[in-house]
């Protein structure tokens, strides 16, 4: 039985003293304090934050206007434009919950995502026509289809009954809009890749959106007015939150329809960018651009890089064209970005290799959450701080999923005994940071050892002629499992054998972890720049 004591009488909430935190209240305020500061920019096109304010408010308007509230699901297909940035806004101002698509998915799986989240309306770039037009007709109740026909865009046929400049008209600025009346509201339904059966829709709420969007702030100190450009799709966990974030902080949006080396260092050159996120893929992309797509380009940039475990190679060269890269994790169930490689001052003074290990740990909890470790997924008591002992990263607090929509064995499943499990397999270094060894599903058992697919990854990376690497288990009757290495060669690279990679990595780790085949080649990619593991192990395996 709880104790009363003096603070429980007559100190209630009341909307003098409790509001709900909602990341919405970011764009009110940035119309109301900047105006006339640039909130998008999208080729030749710029609007300002008051402009920015009125359109998602028509947004809002207008979807009310078409029978959506509170609960209702709505859909958003297109790249990185202004119209997915004003959604972000737009609908979660009518109540509603935002669904991004990933644009790069097939007919089937955007048919189950619209089906599974009930989406009452679905805003779609007319580029992905042919891809929606399939889904569509799989459903037995499709939803409205709004079209954006973007003039910098391929085009494509239209498959509703009105244009999304149209619609934004068919609302007024002059509806008013309310927070939510709960900060435990959904704000945003995003699919995992599901890449064994159907994927998960993992719902999200007001409270997490807000606090997610102050860490970034907190997290990478990010000064008011920062120019971001957009190289990290919006689909992806709502660009980490990002778009609310660029609200609190006033800043400006530059919109990027496709991730190409050549734009990104024109764009960062034109509106000298400060700020932009993206997976590893995207950051090696840019360090092994040409030169001379660099020149110019005369001020520092800061970039966010996810991935479990950016390649030292990568680290380093980043430093070398001028990025200073700020290591970041999570996964969709945390908003995107949940944890840190917190820098120290004094780690600027080791040497770069030095530097680049420390730097490339998944590193610690966010500001905003509450708490991550590295726990024995048996005991759930937290493993030794020795860099060796591996168990699975957890986390819980503020900025975790509410679960998975519709699915509850499998939101019950990831939050056993009290926590949210990742999956990922880490150990915790002396001094608390954590760094992720492998997927459980990825890690190697061979001859009964566990091997690291990411260590033999970074190793092979850091040979010069190699661009990619990835490596996952081959079975082998004698040992069970063996490393196969799949790698990406730097185009005008010196010549380099399966056998010459096999002795570079013998000669930089122990034999047994070292990959018994090794296999030239692109490598597959899934549209948030991660490398499907589960297609490179039919590969090995020879299906």
């Amino acid at each position: 039985m709880s104790r009363q004591h003096q603070f429980d009488a007559g100190l209630d909430k009341n909307p003098g003293n409790f509001a709900p935190l909602s990341p919405l209240s970011f764009m009110a305020r940035a119309a109301d304090v900047y105006p006339e500061r640039t909130a998008v920019v999208y080729g030749d096109r710029k609007t300002n934050w008051s402009e920015a304010y009125s359109r998602c408010r028509r947004l809002a308007s207008a979807l009310t206007r078409n029978g959506v509230g509170v609960g209702d699901t709505v859909a958003v297909m297109a790249p990185n434009i202004p119209a997915i940035f004003e959604a972000h806004y737009g609908i979660p101002m009518c109540g509603a919950v935002i669904n991004a698509l990933n644009t790069r998915l097939d007919a089937g799986a955007i048919a189950f995502m619209l089906e599974h989240g009930q989406a009452k309306v679905l805003i779609a770039d007319t580029e992905f026509s042919a891809t929606l037009s399939a889904a569509l007709e799989l459903l037995e109740h499709p939803p409205m289809v709004v079209d954006i026909e973007d003039p910098l865009g391929p085009g494509g046929e239209r498959l509703g009954n009105i244009e999304y400049e149209a619609f934004l008209q068919s609302g007024t600025e002059n509806d008013e809009w309310q927070l939510p009346s709960d900060e435990w509201n959904a704000i945003a339904l995003s699919y995992t890749s599901g890449t064994t059966g159907n994927p998960k829709g993992v719902v999200t709420h007001h409270r997490g959106a807000y606090l997610n969007a102050l860490g970034n702030i907190v997290t990478w100190a990010m000064p008011h007015f920062p120019v971001y450009l957009w190289t990290l799709p919006m689909f992806h966990c709502n660009g980490w939150c990002f778009p609310w974030t660029l609200a609190a902080v006033a800043g400006t949006s530059v919109c990027l329809r496709r991730v190409e080396a050549a734009m990104i260092f024109e764009l960062i050159g034109r509106h000298r960018v400060t700020h932009f996120c993206g997976a590893p893929v995207v950051h090696n992309m840019l360090v092994n651009a040409p030169e001379q797509l660099r020149q110019g380009i005369d001020h520092q940039v800061k970039a966010m890089v996810a991935g479990a475990a950016p390649p030292q190679a990568v680290i380093e060269g980043a430093e070398r064209i001028g990025v200073e890269l700020t290591h970041v994790y999570g996964l969709t169930e945390v908003y995107g970005p949940a944890a840190v490689c917190a820098k120290h001052p004094e780690w600027e003074e080791l040497p770069v290799d030095q530097r680049a290990a420390n730097n490339g740990r998944q590193g610690v909890r966010y500001v905003t959450q509450e708490s991550m470790d590295v726990l024995d997924p048996e005991t759930m008591l937290p493993v030794a701080r020795d860099a060796q002992t591996m168990g699975e990263i957890c986390f819980r607090g503020n900025i975790t999923m509410m679960g998975y929509l519709k699915n509850p064995e499998a939101t019950q499943e990831a939050f056993s005994g009290g926590w949210f499990h990742t999956g990922d397999l880490a150990v915790v270094h002396p001094d608390g940071y954590i760094q992720i060894k492998d997927r459980s599903k990825d890690i190697i058992i061979s001859g009964g050892e566990n091997i690291s697919t990411i260590e033999i990854e970074n190793v092979l990376c850091a040979h010069p002629a190699v661009l990619e690497a990835a490596v996952v288990a081959r079975p082998d009757e004698k040992w069970g499992e063996v490393p196969c290495a799949f790698v990406a060669l730097k185009d005008g690279a010196a010549a380099v054998s399966e056998q010459g990679l096999i002795d570079f990595c013998r000669e930089r780790m122990a034999r047994f972890k070292c990959p018994r085949q090794v296999i030239f080649g692109d490598l597959p990619k899934t549209s948030t720049g991660k490398i499907p593991k589960n297609v490179l192990r039919e590969r090995a395996n020879g299906n």
